[in-house]
């Protein structure tokens, strides 16, 4: 079931700078076929810089996961949230995604004068925000909550892997490959894949639900 699109705030681009925290948010997992997408807030220390922040799909594997034990360390604070595939189909991607960053800047510790979220839309939040596209490559805090979403959701498709190993996940990580493709139409969808994506809906069975 298709559900209509919210209305969303677009791009703030705002000309004063509020005095205090900056929260940096960032999501990963909105274009796979199955998994939850994920979210991270972070509120950086500027007293312990992290060097070698970047958006995090230019990082290897093994840097992804040096920096992410480091950001947890260091940081004031961060929080990591999502919204499930269930989530998705019922809401649509996009509105999940905010959904899930929203969950994420309202479980940081510390409340941030400020949010900026990458890309050109911004979820419903209590406190200024604006949305800053490639703010991955351009903001520290937000390399470092993409960082957290990315890590976060890939160890999620590996412990997807470990239950349903026939469907690759721990390779493509939920992406439609030809390989995913191929085991979605010889096995059906899983529980983990998102039935409102064109691909899974193609391969659902009367039972699989729809």
């Amino acid at each position: 079931m298709r559900s209509r699109s919210s209305s969303v705030p677009e791009q703030t681009a705002l000309d004063w700078t509020p005095q205090g925290l900056l929260a940096g948010v960032d999501e990963a997992g909105r274009g796979p076929l199955a998994g939850p997408v994920v979210a991270a807030a972070v509120i950086l220390d500027e007293l312990q810089p992290i060097a070698g922040l970047a958006d995090s799909k230019v990082l290897s594997a093994a840097r992804r996961a040096r920096l992410f034990d480091e950001i947890r360390a260091k940081a004031l604070c961060f929080c990591i949230a999502e919204a499930s595939a269930e989530e998705i189909d019922r809401l649509n991607i996009l509105s999940a995604t905010l959904l899930a960053m929203q969950r994420a800047v309202a479980g940081l510790r510390l409340k941030p004068a400020l949010v900026q979220v990458d890309g050109n839309r911004l979820p419903r939040l209590s406190v200024p925000a604006e949305a800053i596209v490639k703010g991955d490559a351009k903001i520290a805090a937000i390399s470092a909550a993409s960082i957290l979403a990315k890590v976060t959701r890939d160890r999620q498709c590996e412990q997807m892997h470990e239950s349903h190993p026939q469907y690759g996940f721990a390779t493509h990580k939920g992406y439609p490959t030809p390989e995913h493709l191929a085991a979605l139409r010889a096995h059906g969808a899983s529980p983990w894949h998102r039935r409102s994506f064109a691909p899974v809906r193609a391969c659902l069975t009367p039972g699989d639900g729809a």
